[in-house]
């Protein structure tokens, strides 16, 4: 269903610091979703998407702590070298902390953390080392930092979450088998999630979009969560 959505103006968290916009696809919300925007980017990239999402949702669009350019953030910086790859940890585990102080400052709903590409490996970090913050983390074109590995959550902890995983085949900034890994990895820690590859490239396609929006229904139960307020 598509149905239009107005965005506050940019706001700042007093509690973390990161800028982001609310807005709100019903009445009286009955969970939220976190959207995390990739590199060079803003939190405005993914608005577009909230059209087609499931209703019963607050929406928050976050920015990156980083400016790469006048209306460009990022999570942390990045350069892409023939070994893959090459970060700064330090800024990505800042903003990994700043997004948990982002989600404990709110009002308490279930709530789901989401990103393309840098925002969907935020997502990751986020939803595997604090598991009780979400019900659940999206990666879209994104991966998993084999660098969080010693701060992962102890079993027992994960599984109070789920993952959604999204790729393309022909996706030429972070290659598909980046999904693969990511798709075991969590396989390996034990945690519930199921993993879609598309013929797209580094892009989100309306195929990718309907099977994340069942995804999100069923994990954060809208649809009966509405059946039982109606």
């Amino acid at each position: 269903m598509t149905h239009e959505i107005r965005f506050s103006e940019p706001a700042r968290d007093p509690e973390s610091g990161l800028f982001f916009r609310r807005a709100s696809n019903t009445g009286q919300p009955k969970a939220r979703l976190l959207l995390l925007h990739g590199v060079g980017s803003n939190e405005a990239n993914l608005a577009a998407l909230a059209t087609s999402l499931p209703e019963g949702l607050e929406i928050l669009l976050l920015r990156g702590p980083l400016q790469t350019g006048p209306q460009g953030f990022a999570w942390y910086q990045v350069n892409f070298t023939s070994n893959g790859p090459s970060f700064n940890q330090e800024q990505a585990e800042s903003s990994r902390q700043l997004l948990g102080r982002f989600i404990s400052n709110l009002p308490t709903l279930p709530t789901v953390i989401a990103g393309f590409s840098q925002g969907g490996i935020m997502s990751a970090s986020l939803g595997v080392t604090e598991p009780e913050q979400v019900a659940g983390f999206a990666v879209l074109s994104g991966r998993m930092l084999r660098e969080i590995a010693p701060q992962i959550a102890a079993p027992e902890r994960l599984q109070t979450t789920c993952a959604f995983i999204a790729h393309g085949h022909r996706d030429n900034v972070l290659p598909v088998d980046w999904a693969r890994e990511a798709d075991a990895w969590l396989e390996r820690i034990g945690v519930a999630h199921e993993t879609h590859l598309y013929d797209m490239a580094h892009e989100i396609v309306p195929q990718e979009l309907a099977d994340f929006s069942h995804w999100l229904d069923r994990t954060l139960s809208l649809s009966s969560r509405a059946l039982a307020s109606g």
